[in-house]
């Protein structure tokens, strides 16, 4: 026979568990199948323009002519298979296991195909989960940008028989797109970043008005499309979630489930113009709530309210899943630990901004990346933790951390430039270390528009903005972010860099009250007594002024001002020797 070398997208579909299923049930399993057969799988792949290649007898090879006709195929497949199975009991539920990959195969003249195209499509099918849907990297480029459909990257995976470990990722379709769990110590036992998942269930409609369930549904899809944008996330579909509308459920179920970490579930109650939105975030492992609030407002603009409640939610829970995970890797046995969870266990280190605890956090991201060199998440971080020990008088610093910051930061763009958190770290290090400052406010603003309901991001594209000499702009973002993130920990890095701000606008009242706010909450951050011990000299109030050098001392003992003139992150010439000359009168020694 002869053959011909192609192209091809591949996917490869198989039932789970069909061994057992018609041992009990042979005829009505076969029933079934021949009516999924004829009513939904083949008219789908036909309207997307595939090819049947083979059958087995619980699966199929099917060839297409594009990754996107084949995703969209497989997704309209694990979608239907929900309403399918709904009426049934579940133990005689039919679910598939879908992996599809782009690549090279041979068609032999009969039509058949083989070759690694195929073999890698079927390890794919594999590893997913009943209900599930996993791809190659090189089928996923080809559909991230042309379906709107939410992705977890599972990491480098070793598949039986492929001589390299590829990337893979699951789509969030269906009653499940995880993976199954690998074995520690196993040849797949690679450092995988672990996202935190979360299900936004239908709200409650308390009004007793049907009428409002469109304001109610809508606000859960605004919800889910913010959250969508974090990176850091993986956010089940909305079709997914809806599936619950109406029905009691049990927290802990949802989580098994849909396969999720996290669940945010809430009510609307309207009175005449007014609406009361509660909203609560829980662990779906232990049911424990992690947060809750309520929003109050007026219908005159339902809109203008939806986008309000939207921000406040996703503003609060961002903070609060970053806590939750930092909590549950400090859990984890130190064997057991990842890239993912060692990054996890940096970040209360790298937000306490001090000798001693940065350097915990450094030895903790050297692990994380030692295990996954391409991990931008560490690599960004610990961009970050050097930019600390550079701008600041610690007796910690090298010489060499400004070169390895930046070096570090170009790195984590590479590997990861459509991460919001990935890319306004990597841009806030360039920037602030002026090594290449444009490229890095160009990245601080990407990231905001990557992510624009992140606190966290807009925060930290503030500060570079502040900093680089534009303060009007930074202290928008700051605002921003100061909206967005009430609650967060680290809220007082927020204050202090507005007040930076305003310092820099000659609003030196202004500056004073947000850094003495920011020291009520931190009184150890020596960057906020820089911008009052300023601000009180150029207020001419001399006493207030050395009284706060005197607590910059107790806190920073090696603090010089000929320390703060080689670090000081001030790219404005003037301000920069404002602050210097503002440390010198105040008594800070030279």
């Amino acid at each position: 026979m002869t053959e011909n070398r192609k192209l091809a997208a591949i996917l490869v579909a198989d039932i789970v568990g069909f061994s057992r299923l018609t041992g009990v049930d042979e005829e009505g399993t076969l029933a079934q199948l021949r009516a999924l057969r004829s009513d939904l799988i083949d008219p789908s792949i036909s309207e997307h323009n595939g090819r049947v290649v083979k059958r087995t007898g619980d699966g199929a090879l099917v060839e297409f002519r594009s990754v996107v006709e084949a995703v969209r195929c497989a997704i309209e497949i694990q979608s239907a298979m929900i309403e399918r199975n709904a009426g049934l009991q579940e133990d005689r539920w039919i679910k598939f296991r879908i992996g599809i990959h782009l690549g090279d195969v041979v068609e032999e003249g009969d039509g058949d195909l083989m070759g690694d195209g195929v073999n890698i499509a079927a390890r794919l099918e594999g590893i997913a989960d009943p209900g599930g849907i996993c791809l190659s990297e090189d089928a996923y480029r080809q559909v991230k940008a042309r379906l709107d459909v939410s992705a977890t990257n599972l990491g480098r995976t070793a598949l039986k028989n492929i001589a390299e470990p590829l990337n893979v990722y699951a789509l969030a379709v269906g009653l499940s797109a995880k993976p199954m769990a690998r074995q520690l110590g196993a040849p797949a036992d690679f450092a995988v970043p672990e996202k935190p998942s979360i299900a936004v269930l239908p709200f409650t409609n308390m009004s007793g008005d049907p009428e409002q369930e469109y304001f109610v549904d809508g606000m859960v899809e605004d919800i889910i499309t913010a959250l969508s944008r974090f990176e850091q996330l993986f956010v089940i579909a909305r079709n997914s979630s809806f599936i619950y509308k109406g029905c009691a459920v049990d927290i802990k179920q949802v989580g098994r489930e849909l396969g999720v970490r996290y669940v945010l579930e809430g009510s609307v109650r309207k009175a005449g113009d007014r609406v009361r939105i509660t909203g609560q975030l829980i662990d779906a492992d232990t049911g424990t709530h992690l947060w809750a609030d309520k929003f109050d407002g007026r219908l005159v603009d339902v809109f203008d309210l939806q986008d309000q409640i939207t921000a406040s939610v996703v503003g609060a829970i961002e903070p609060t899943i970053r806590k939750a995970e930092i909590e549950r890797a400090r859990r984890k046995p130190v064997e057991h630990m990842g890239a993912y969870d060692l990054y996890l266990q940096a970040l209360p280190h790298i937000y306490a901004v001090s000798p001693g605890e940065n350097l915990k956090a450094l030895e903790l991201l050297k692990r994380a990346i030692e295990l996954d060199r391409e991990y931008a998440p560490a690599l960004a971080h610990m961009a970050w933790c050097l930019v600390q020990r550079a701008t600041r008088s610690w007796d910690v610093y090298s010489d060499d951390d400004a070169g390895l910051a930046v070096s570090l930061a170009r790195r984590s763009l590479t590997h990861a430039s459509d991460d919001a958190h990935v890319v306004v770290l990597s841009g806030f290090a360039l920037s602030m270390l002026r090594q290449d400052h444009l490229a890095g406010l160009d990245a601080v603003k990407r990231a905001v528009d990557l992510n624009p309901g992140s606190g966290f991001v807009n925060a930290m594209a503030g500060g570079a903005l502040i900093f680089g000499d534009d303060a009007v702009a930074g202290l928008s973002l700051l605002d921003r972010a100061m909206d967005l993130c009430p609650k967060d920990p680290n809220y007082f890095s927020y204050l202090t860099v507005a007040a930076y701000g305003h310092l820099f606008c000659d609003r030196f009242d202004k500056a004073i009250e947000l850094a003495q706010r920011s020291l009520a909450l931190n009184a150890k951050w020596d960057s906020t007594y820089w911008v009052l011990i300023t601000a009180y000299t150029l207020l001419k109030r001399p006493d207030e002024a050395k009284a706060t050098a005197k607590q910059l001392l107790n806190v920073c003992p090696e603090a010089t001002v000929s320390r703060y003139s080689r670090v000081l992150p001030i790219r404005n010439q003037t301000s920069r020797e404002t602050v210097i000359e503002s440390l010198k009168k105040a008594g800070i020694p030279d």
